[in-house]
């Protein structure tokens, strides 16, 4: 049987960089990528033969082309995307600058599109392989401030949802990662936010502000056990299409959805009035 080969995504910090060191301590491939190449050369150092780190920033259609390519130049083919690059976005609706809105979208929607499609030609043809798209449980309910983060993340998980349906009759296996909260750098390296607040919204949007938050280091979520439940997932006969990691995880969403029911059901009445009668 042939070695995995997993390209990893985002792997300079927080969960790719867990993922990207049990990948290796299995024995497998594993393409480790990262905008500054030097962050991730530790990771790859001790495995020589399976880990290749690679400069890849995911807004540059060119250079994912080109890593994909490399990929299979040094291993024979992708058996697994990870999709775990991106960054987050704290501004009110009203706060959010188009050109970092656009950056934002470039990096966690469109970035993961051009990553798919670089590798999906390989899998159709072995009719194998598996792409894991790490979301949020923002992609499930958006939080004040993070209504622009939010959009990429839904954008990501419905993409994802028709992926897998077009995908999995060539056996290509599509899973949505949703953490919660990790023990990770992701507020002080990877959260940016609107410059200019606005004072209408401090009570809502503003109170998420980088500024006013107190959780980070206090997360549960711990980045290596989040690695192990991904190549568990993975590597299941079924896996399933949406995987929370975190007990806060599923509180969260348990609650958005049994709140989403319920308002179905109060206006399940109103809504019938509107078919054509008989």
């Amino acid at each position: 049987m042939q070695t995995p080969t997993w390209l990893i995504t985002g792997c300079s910090s927080g969960l790719g960089k867990a993922l990207a060191k049990a990948v290796l301590e299995r024995g497998w491939n594993a393409v480790v990528t990262a905008r500054n190449p030097e962050s991730v050369r530790d990771l790859v150092a001790p495995y020589p033969e399976t880990g290749l780190a690679l400069a890849l920033d995911v807004t540059d259609p060119a250079r994912v082309t080109q890593v994909a390519r490399t990929a299979r130049d040094r291993f024979g083919q992708v058996d697994v995307l990870v999709n775990n690059a991106g960054h987050g976005y704290r501004a009110a609706v009203e706060e959010g600058k188009e050109a970092e809105v656009a950056e934002l979208f470039a990096t966690n929607f469109f970035g993961p599109v051009a990553l798919i499609k670089a590798v999906l030609p390989g899998m159709r043809a072995r009719r194998a392989g598996a792409v894991v798209n790490v979301s949020s449980i923002a992609g499930r309910l958006a939080a004040p401030g993070s209504g622009y983060y939010s959009a990429t993340k839904f954008a990501l998980e419905s993409m994802s949802d028709a992926l897998r349906k077009e995908a999995a009759p060539l056996g290509i296996k599509v899973i949505v990662v949703e953490p919660g909260a990790f023990r990770t750098d992701f507020a002080s390296r990877s959260l940016q936010q609107a410059g200019q607040a606005i004072a209408d919204y401090a009570g809502t949007a503003g109170l998420r502000r980088k500024e006013n938050d107190t959780t980070h280091g206090h997360q549960q979520g711990d980045p290596a056990r989040g690695a192990e439940a991904i190549i568990t997932a993975v590597t299941a006969g079924e896996p399933p299409f949406r995987l929370l990691l975190g007990t806060d995880a599923i509180t969260i969403v348990r609650e958005e959805l049994e709140g989403q029911l319920t308002e179905l059901g109060d206006w399940a009445d109103l809504s019938a009035t509107t078919d054509f009668p008989g």
